[in-house]
């Protein structure tokens, strides 16, 4: 497995390169190569010349019976595809250690990217006092950072869907120069240059935040892939919260560039673990280079890539187009305004935590800089009783009504299934924050705050999870317009919440301000009761929607 994972890894691409395939190669770059499958003239009985090689010994697959194999062509040439079902370079096919590898390295990469947004606000005080500026102008950093990675995703994701390029040549790059960023950052002579460089960099974060559960979906079968989409959300929320406990002891210690200097170690060595060991996982990408070393093996110069054939001129237009204006047109659907709406309320309130922890822990109960972010491990611990629900939700509910509706000949259960796990979840997001706001008193034990902020996190991850999976089984012909929005909608609506945070909770009071926030999210929540039962209608009105009759 290290080996494959090495060969397979931008390290090794460009170690075989350089080596013109004699390192790290592949099977098809050595000369006795021999097609898992049998020979184009076994099956047709004459062989094409479009498959004959130079090298005798060098055989290509052409099956043009069976899917997932290579065919042969009357005009256009051989079609270079999977040599069957059991292709070991399907990542479909890996083993269960690879592929978990895999998982554990993009959950990785989202956890280094997302620590990048909240690490920077035990640095604040130490803004305000070094560039002699406000809160508001200092917590932009903050903001920025979030407004960069809700709007990213519009940008960068469609050239992951190209197949020359891959996920991994857009991960890397972009966390490359995520890192080489961070230089200005903490070396920024004022803070309108240090502002600018947050926003470049959280923007720079976006395809690790964005695309991470496409490269689950590339590895994992879709009877599988909730499971993981948890685990890599969980990636996503231990970031965030764990960013404040290791900067504000920098801080604390040697000023505001102490934390930036941690991000910038923190991704540096996530750069170079992901360029050594992560493979590629687009399937497009891996045909593409096959069909590439074939060509040189063969000398057969009409061997192509389904990707090749396509005009990706074309197909890249398209994509910003998706990513780009849909999202926008797609926001007139009632459906899709109030699932974003929801998300983006409950995303934002998340951040607000940022702010209302110092005005509690430093307060009123005199934690320092250091000691004020540990209770935001409150925040881990019920991230893995979260994903503990969502697992048997997954396991004892939505895959059993599935089983049941494939064995009975009925179509599979409508989108509407995954609501009712959000609309439940979502019962802790106002009890988390009434707790919190009226539990924050000096003669109150500092663990009920702790203990009422906790429970916000199964409300917000079960209830982002399952909504994005509701809007993506729901409009599955536009599923990268309906993430791309959902995305900015959500990014944009956080970045904007720390800036009137603090002067929220100050003027209102913790207990009348959280009290607001309580009553909005049962409201919304009461939308989500009228999605779960008419959504059928609406998707079914919808010239967007997918609608079945269930």
């Amino acid at each position: 497995m290290v080996y494959d994972l090495l060969r397979d890894s931008s390290f090794g691409f460009l170690v075989n390169w350089a080596s013109r395939g004699r390192i790290f190669s592949f099977p098809e770059e050595r000369a006795d190569f021999v097609s898992p499958r049998v020979n184009a003239d076994e099956v047709h009985g004459t062989a094409s010349a479009a498959t004959l090689p130079q090298n005798p010994e060098a055989q290509v697959c052409a099956e043009p019976e069976m899917e997932y194999k290579a065919h042969v062509g009357q005009d256009d040439g051989t079609l270079v595809t999977w040599y069957g079902d059991d292709d070991p370079d399907n990542p479909l096919n890996w083993s269960p250690k690879k592929r978990g590898f895999v998982t554990f390295l993009i959950c990785f990469l989202n956890f280094s990217s997302y620590t990048g947004s909240a690490i920077y606000t035990a640095a604040i005080p130490s803004i305000m006092e070094s560039f002699d500026v406000s809160l508001t102008y200092a917590t932009l950093g903050l903001t920025l950072y979030v407004l960069g990675y809700g709007i990213g995703p519009m940008f960068l994701s469609p050239f992951q869907e190209i197949a020359r390029l891959g996920r991994n040549t857009v991960y890397l790059t972009t966390l490359f120069l995520f890192v080489l960023f961070q230089i200005p950052v903490f070396c920024a002579p004022n803070i309108q240059t240090l502002m600018a460089f947050r926003f470049l960099t959280g923007f720079l974060s976006s395809p690790a935040l964005s695309t991470g559960g496409a490269t689950m979906g590339d590895i994992f079968h879709p009877e599988h892939l909730g499971y993981f989409i948890g685990l890599w959300a969980i990636g996503g929320v231990a970031g965030p919260v764990t960013g404040p406990i290791v900067g504000g002891f920098a801080a604390q210690a040697n000023g505001w560039k102490w934390p930036i200097y941690e991000l910038t170690w923190l991704t540096s060595f996530t750069f170079l673990i992901l360029f050594a060991l992560l493979p590629e996982t687009y399937g497009p990408t891996i045909l593409y280079r096959r069909a590439q070393r074939l060509r040189k093996l063969t000398g057969n110069q009409r061997l192509y890539a389904q990707v090749e054939r396509d005009a990706e001129s074309k197909s890249i237009v398209a994509a910003l187009n998706e990513t780009l204006l849909r999202p926008f047109v797609l926001l007139t659907e009632p459906m899709l305004f109030f699932v974003d709406l929801y998300t983006g309320f409950i995303y934002s309130v998340f951040y607000l935590w940022f702010e209302a922890f110092p005005l509690v822990f430093n307060d009123i109960y005199h934690f320092n800089l250091g000691v004020s972010g540990l209770p935001y491990l409150g925040f881990i611990v019920s991230s893995f009783f979260t994903y503990a629900i969502f697992w048997a939700n997954e396991k004892y509910f939505i895959k059993r009504r599935y089983a049941q509706a494939a064995a009975s000949g009925k179509p599979p259960p409508p989108p509407e299934i995954r609501i009712w796990l959000g609309i439940l979840s979502g019962i802790s997001i106002p009890t988390s924050v009434l707790i919190f706001g009226f539990a924050s008193k000096p003669d109150i034990h500092w663990i009920v705050p702790v203990i009422g902020a906790a429970l916000y996190l199964p409300g917000l991850l079960l209830s982002v999870m399952t909504l994005s999976m509701y809007i993506s089984l729901s409009y599955p012909k536009h599923l990268a317009s309906v993430l791309a929005g959902n995305t900015v909608f959500r990014g944009g609506m956080a970045s904007v919440f720390p800036l009137f945070g603090r002067a929220f909770f100050v003027n209102l009071g913790l207990g009348p301000a959280s009290a607001i926030l309580a009553g909005i999210s049962f409201f919304l929540m009461c939308i989500l009761w009228l999605l779960m039962k008419y959504g059928p209608r609406l998707r079914k009105r919808s010239k967007y929607a997918t609608y079945e009759s269930y």
